[in-house]
């Protein structure tokens, strides 16, 4: 990832949280058929031995993916936060110069890891559960898997595979206008803000953390 200085992100808690908080990866392998990509949620265990973490989650089993990954090998787990497209009509500078330019900004992690297969149904059972809390935690009326029968889930969870990335490398990359003059980023999170959308709002919350940062330090 080309990764300028000041749009470098290091901060290991801050790459965690952006995970958490963003949990549908795209995990990129290299088999016998050339590089894939499947797009899945994980978990996050920062508790781990490991001192970047340890990702975990699970594929369908007639997805080929657990089978053309060999144990040990060294794969790349993309995880996409607050984005968004900045118009140069946001620059109060572009009404003077007319010397700006459309641009999107954005936050990424790249996780790099060494992956493991986990074709056991305890495993699996244990990850099924643990991201079913987590993702209907702010459901009115959260679902478990206790509400199906036994029998039904038990045949559901034979039907995928669990998959466990040990994370070797965090590489985070924060770009939010950190390389314009304050007033065309004042512009810009005000640009992003007025259209009023979560989306919107999430990035211009992070481009004013980061601006906000840099005042501070």
């Amino acid at each position: 990832m080309y990764l300028p200085a000041h749009f470098e992100e290091s901060r290991v808690d801050v790459l965690h949280a952006l995970i958490g908080a963003h949990p549908f990866g795209a995990l990129v392998t290299h088999g016998a058929n050339g590089l894939d990509a499947n797009h899945i949620p994980f978990e996050l265990d920062t508790t781990a031995p490991s001192a970047l973490g340890i990702l975990r989650a699970h594929v369908a089993r007639n997805n080929p993916v657990w089978q053309e990954v060999a144990a040990g090998q060294d794969v790349l787990a993309i995880f996409q936060g607050a984005m968004g497209y900045i118009s140069p009509s946001f620059y109060p500078s572009k009404q003077e110069t007319h010397m700006q330019v459309p641009t999107w900004n954005y936050l990424v992690v790249h996780a790099h890891g060494r992956i493991t297969v986990r074709d056991d149904e305890s495993y699996v059972r244990g990850v099924v559960a643990r991201l079913t809390r987590k993702m209907e935690a702010g459901e009115p009326a959260p679902w478990k898997m206790g509400d199906a029968p036994r029998d039904f889930i038990d045949q559901m969870l034979s039907a995928i595979v669990g998959i466990e990335i040990e994370v070797t490398r965090l590489v985070g990359k924060a770009k939010l206008s950190q390389n314009k003059a304050e007033v065309d980023r004042i512009g810009a999170i005000d640009g992003v803000r007025a259209r009023d959308t979560d989306h919107a709002r999430a990035l211009a919350d992070a481009m004013t953390a980061t601006m906000n940062e840099a005042k501070r330090s």
